[in-house]
């Protein structure tokens, strides 16, 4: 990662995307109430990680370039087989040791 993350989980959240474990991603990242948003959109957490991020055509990965938030609020190059890269903007709630919501979206320019 080009940017150090200082909050624990919200760097178990990273690990787990570019590792590609999506078993991990849902059983030891995200509350199992977990929401989330795509560009101010609410959306199917499990449909869209798994079109976006762990289906073997999207094959995502973040890399981050910007953290602030106490390293919830993240700027990150996000690439992914089916969009390329993408400058995008990441801001995590998480409660106790867990992820339970991320808005993600365009970062602004």
């Amino acid at each position: 990662m080009a940017t150090s993350i200082s909050d624990p989980v919200v760097e178990k959240f990273i690990a787990a995307v570019n590792a590609g474990d999506k078993d991990a991603f849902f059983a030891d990242v995200l509350t199992e109430d977990a929401t989330m948003s795509d560009d101010g959109s609410e959306r199917d957490l499990a449909a869209w990680t798994e079109r976006e991020i762990f289906s073997p055509q999207a094959n995502g990965r973040m890399e981050v370039v910007e953290a602030s938030g106490d390293g919830r609020v993240l700027v990150v190059d996000y690439t992914n087989d089916t969009w390329g890269t993408m400058r995008t903007r990441w801001v995590f709630t998480v409660t106790g040791d867990r992820v339970s919501r991320f808005e993600t979206g365009q970062a602004p320019a």
